[in-house]
């Protein structure tokens, strides 16, 4: 039996009404300046007052960063991080959805570096993360990321996406509270919840799996299968929120160990290129990436489709992997996502420059049960363009 190295942090509160331990947490650093990175239209709705009015209630000094925008470009983090080192912060709270968590994530690590957040991109970077950084604190406001329990930053690059990733980058503390999801529109709803499923999906299949991912993966999958299209119904289900949350923090749990793999890959370049959300890009994939490479891991998938409410008991293994990739096309469609490339506006000629900007994602395609060569890639594409899921030639 292999050996799996697993690694469970921050130190979480989960559940309704999570957020009240926050100023215990807080006064355990006993921070001179606290910045607050946050989406600009939390602070808008005045969702962050329940984050700073307690903090600035016990004296705390605390700075409000809204410069945060979806999708976050290299510009829009190295501005960050030029801006907490210079305030000389001794600690970073994130609020908000992935885009601000990954951002608080690498303002807190890279203001105790020196030189621009570009020199630690994974794929062009030429410099090493050394030093732990300040105290952060993640509070998640959508249920889909994960962020707040990995160690990477996502940037979006002029074509494509890169990371900054070290344990370093892994919160100190991270609140997951259902009731701070309650007011995100149906569209986020449903485009984030997507895109926790694809993390426990892609984890339970990834070639770095194990008996412990896959527990948390098969929950995080139920849990979402019974609640997502009820979230997206009906923001105030309030059992649906805590569903969501839950299995949006398990599939993070998941897919930090074992790793995503070929949706995800491939969905980068869509953002990056077009600008479309990561959940919806993961979303718009998730379909044609597993029915391409269904052969390669029938039998997981028959477990997925169990863990989303199917039934594959009377079921070949072929048979019920076939039937999970209708199940996640019925999923994406119920909740509102468009099923094919063309519906996101993306023209054909744009699927080889897609091709060329996926290839280069061999950190994250490695994981795939099945490789995914060019000429794979180029045809996952070309199905999910024309929005007929295909298989290897």
């Amino acid at each position: 039996m292999s050996v799996s190295k697993l690694v469970f942090a921050p130190l979480s509160y989960t559940g309704w009404g999570s957020l009240k331990e926050l100023l215990p947490e807080v006064e355990k650093y006993d921070p001179k300046k606290i910045l607050v990175v946050t989406d600009p239209m939390l602070a808008q709705i005045g969702l962050t007052d329940r984050v700073t009015d307690p903090l600035e209630t016990e004296g705390y000094s605390v700075t409000l960063y809204t410069d945060v925008v979806p999708e976050p470009p290299l510009e829009t983090g190295e501005k960050l991080v030029s801006f907490t080192r210079n305030g000389q912060f001794d600690m970073v709270i994130g609020v908000g959805g992935g885009s601000a968590l990954d951002l608080a994530k690498l303002a807190a690590v890279l203001a105790v570096h020196e030189g621009p957040a570009v020199d630690y991109l994974n794929l062009t970077g030429t410099k090493n993360v050394e030093k732990k950084g300040l105290p952060k604190i993640l509070i998640p406001t959508t249920s889909g990321t994960g962020s707040e329990v990995t160690n990477i930053s996502v940037l979006s690059l002029e074509t494509t996406k890169d990371v900054v990733t070290h344990d370093y980058l892994l919160a100190d503390v991270a609140i997951v509270d259902p009731e701070l999801t309650v007011s995100v529109p149906a569209k986020v709803t449903a485009a984030t919840g997507i895109d926790a499923l694809t993390h426990a999906v892609e984890a339970y299949i990834s070639v770095n799996a194990s008996p412990t991912t896959d527990g948390l993966a098969l929950q995080a999958i139920r849990l979402i299968g019974r609640s997502l299209r009820k979230a997206v119904e009906d923001g105030s289900d309030k059992q649906a929120r805590i569903d969501m949350s839950n299995g949006s923090y398990l599939a993070g749990l998941a897919f930090f160990n074992a790793g995503v793999a070929g949706v995800h890959a491939l969905a980068y370049p869509l953002g990056g290129q077009f600008h479309i959300s990561h959940g919806e890009s993961n979303a718009v994939l998730l379909p044609y990436v597993m029915g391409y490479i269904r052969k390669s891991c029938a039998k997981r998938m028959a477990d997925i489709l169990n863990a989303l409410g199917g039934n594959s008991t009377y079921l070949s293994e072929e048979e019920a992997s076939y039937k999970c990739v209708e199940e996640l096309e019925r999923l994406v469609k119920d909740v509102g996502i468009p099923s094919t490339l063309a519906g996101f506006d993306i023209p054909a000629s744009a699927l080889e420059s897609l091709t060329q900007d996926g290839v280069k994602q061999k950190r994250i395609l490695a994981r795939s049960p099945l490789p995914l060569l060019e000429d794979d890639i180029r045809q996952i594409y070309q199905s999910a363009f024309v929005g007929a899921v295909a298989e290897p030639k």
